[in-house]
């Protein structure tokens, strides 16, 4: 169906109310604009058969609208109805206004006459096009964006072009170790450069294969080499560019659209779909995790999902806000116990922020009933999972209390959370997740969202169908 003509950019006509005319209907025609702007008058409803018996009853009492041109303004079920009732002629109001000579202004006078009539969703948003300043609709549009790109500067001297050297056959052993790695956790693309190291550090290769020295190491030059061949390996093919991410430096993009059409089509067909039940209502006690660092937080995110369960990564030692906020979640969830369930490395400092977290609950903001849980690493699950030992303790014995006491209590071997396969990670969140609901209410929860589905889907479907007329039109040549 073609768009109809913008909105006028002259004065609308007045009307001019002259005396009634005969005219022959077969000069009278109807306006295109008026099935683009309406529904197209249907000879076979019933509504309009029953206007025509009444026509050839008591003739035709209002009298039809027309142009000077003959094209109709008001009354095109009327016009119907007189041919159903075999009239020849019929009373006619002409407004001064020709259609061939100023169509903008004829659709503004069309939608005036039609203005009291009831009409669907879709009738009145292609009356709201022709009410619509085209200039003022823009500047709505551009006062939502809050930068422009200019191009007004010299570009920087970038020097004689370079190539990067190519991936020598002594490096091919430690290119294995990196795409197994890469393979292994392909569920959980893109990976970071740190976990591709600790996962390497399982199964350390040799970084250059003549050279029996060259071990891969928990140390800055084998973390640099890695990321050197990362991106050499990547710029050559060996590993997708989807495979690694970097979430220290985020990519902001705008959610645009090519036309009006396809964000409406887009947003119809995802009406309501983003509907997440609070599966934790019905636990007696509040439960959120919270996540030492950003490396693993995409991982243990996904089975916080599942839960509908509340996360935190704190990126260490957690800063005063987000502690704040969970405490401010807790008050308002009305519950009598906090469990918070921490995943944090097998280190000095990772056992100090487990502890440390519940501390600050209790006494920085007086819960009293506060249940801290350290879930992962443990040193139970160094053991169960085999991990081997490529690390050590910072430090020196005697100047920090806390390393000193974790290595009396553990030894001076140290394990990060990258060191565990992500699906062992993912399975033992999960297991802690579980042994603090009670599952019974989770499960009636599941069930009612459900439930919650089906009343969905029928709502949407019910939306969707009133909606499925609405659609934009570009007109030809619009940009």
């Amino acid at each position: 169906m073609a768009s109809v003509p913008r909105r006028a950019t002259k004065q609308k006509p007045k009307a001019d109310h002259q005396a009634i005319v005969m005219v022959r209907l077969c000069d009278i025609r109807p306006a295109p604009e008026n099935d683009k702007l309406y529904r197209p008058v249907d000879p076979s409803d019933p509504a309009i058969i029953a206007l025509a018996e009444s026509i050839k009853e008591l003739e035709l009492r209002d009298p039809i609208v027309i142009s000077r041109d003959n094209y109709i303004l008001s009354g095109h079920r009327r016009y119907a109805a007189c041919k159903l009732a075999g009239l020849t002629t019929v009373r006619c109001r002409v407004e001064p206004i020709n259609r061939a000579d100023d169509i903008d202004a004829f659709v503004v006078l069309l939608r005036e006459y039609n203005r009291q009539r009831v009409k669907s969703l879709d009738e009145q948003i292609r009356e709201a096009v022709i009410d619509a300043d085209p200039d003022e609709c823009r500047a709505e549009l551009l006062s939502f964006r809050r930068e422009k790109a200019k191009v007004g500067h010299v570009p920087l001297f970038m020097g004689d072009v370079k190539t990067r050297k190519e991936i020598s056959a002594a490096k091919w052993e430690f290119c294995t170790s990196i795409k197994y790695v890469v393979e292994q956790r392909r569920e959980f693309w893109p990976l970071s450069d740190r976990q591709i190291h600790y996962a390497i550090l399982n199964n350390p290769p040799l970084i250059h294969s003549s050279k029996p020295s060259s071990r891969y190491a928990n140390d800055k030059q084998s973390y640099k080499s890695l990321v050197e061949l990362l991106t050499r390996m990547r710029l050559v093919g060996e590993i997708p560019f989807e495979a690694i991410g970097d979430e220290t430096r985020p990519f902001i993009e705008w959610d645009v659209h090519d036309d009006p059409g396809a964000f409406v089509a887009k947003e119809i067909d995802d009406f309501l779909k983003g509907y997440f039940r609070n599966l934790l209502r019905s636990q007696p006690n509040h439960v959120e995790v919270v996540v030492e660092k950003n490396t693993v937080a995409g991982i243990v995110k996904t089975v916080c999902r599942d839960f509908t369960m509340k996360m935190t990564s704190g990126r260490g030692y957690c800063s005063l806000p987000p502690r704040h906020a969970m405490a401010q979640r807790f008050l308002r969830s009305g519950k009598d116990k906090l469990v918070v369930l921490l995943v944090t490395d097998f280190d000095p400092d990772g056992e100090e922020i487990a502890a440390s977290f519940g501390r600050s609950m209790r006494d920085d903001f007086n819960i009293g009933s506060v249940h801290p849980i350290k879930v992962a690493l443990t040193s139970a699950q160094v053991e169960e999972y085999r991990l081997p030992p490529v690390m050590q303790a910072k430090g020196v014995a005697g100047e920090n209390k806390r390393r000193d006491g974790f290595v009396e209590k553990y030894g001076t071997n140290v394990w990060e959370l990258e060191a565990l396969n992500p699906t062992d990670l993912q399975d033992i969140v999960r297991k802690a997740i579980v042994s603090v609901l009670d599952m019974d209410a989770f499960e009636r929860e599941q069930l009612a969202e459900q439930n919650d589905a089906v009343r969905m889907r029928a709502i949407r479907e019910t939306v969707q169908e009133a909606l499925k007329d609405v659609r934009f039109d570009t007109e030809e040549g619009d940009a």
